[in-house]
């Protein structure tokens, strides 16, 4: 379930009134510039302290640089199903995937937290519908345990169809229903076949 929807990240509510320095993060992950897009999230956390997308965007920085060293972000790797399906051939970078798992957690539990709080905030829904996909791609594509990850999809789906409940125009929870739909889809029929026994359909 790879999650490239930056620059759809300003839709949420608390985006939208301060949009800059995460659009300006999200361009540079684009220019492939990780170290200056964490110096904006970073900015933008201090700005915005009790707000989960800080974290969560400095999550997606880590993730994103480990899927570059690694040609996960290439057209060849989603083209071979093989590649797709049982991830990367190195070894992962242990500093990335720590700092990965370290904001994606902070980013996870403020935003739970909120949800404590209203159980339909918009904002809390869409970090937790990304952070728990992302953690999904990279339980799958670089740890390469890909069962695993299929609860992982599983939870992003529950959360992405929270949030849409909540607001039908957040259009990038689909992409969180439609990943699913398409990596579960290019499973062998057997492994299709069990799954459906945990509510999994592609």
């Amino acid at each position: 379930m790879l999650f490239c929807c930056a620059p759809a990240w300003t839709q949420t509510e608390t985006a939208k009134t301060a949009p800059t320095q995460i659009d300006a993060g999200f361009h540079l992950l684009y220019e492939l510039e990780f170290v200056r897009a964490r110096v904006e999230f970073s900015a933008w956390q201090r700005a915005h302290p009790q707000d989960s997308l800080g974290p969560a965007a400095e999550a997606a920085s880590y993730l994103f640089e480990e899927f570059t060293k690694q040609g996960v972000l290439t057209s060849e790797f989603f083209l071979d199903d093989k590649r797709l399906l049982g991830g990367i051939a190195g070894k992962p970078d242990q500093a990335l995937g720590d700092g990965f798992f370290t904001a994606n957690r902070l980013a996870q539990a403020m935003a739970r937290e909120r949800l404590k709080t209203d159980a339909q905030d918009a904002n809390a829904l869409f970090v937790l519908t990304i952070t728990t996909g992302m953690n999904a791609d990279y339980t799958s594509l670089i740890l390469k345990r890909q069962w695993d990850s299929l609860g992982l999809i599983r939870e992003s789906e529950v959360y992405a169809k929270s949030l849409l409940a909540r607001s039908p125009d957040a259009a990038d929870a689909y992409v969180a229903l439609g990943t699913t739909n398409y990596i579960v889809g290019c499973l062998p029929g057997y492994k299709r076949f069990f799954l459906r026994f945990g509510g999994i359909r592609g």
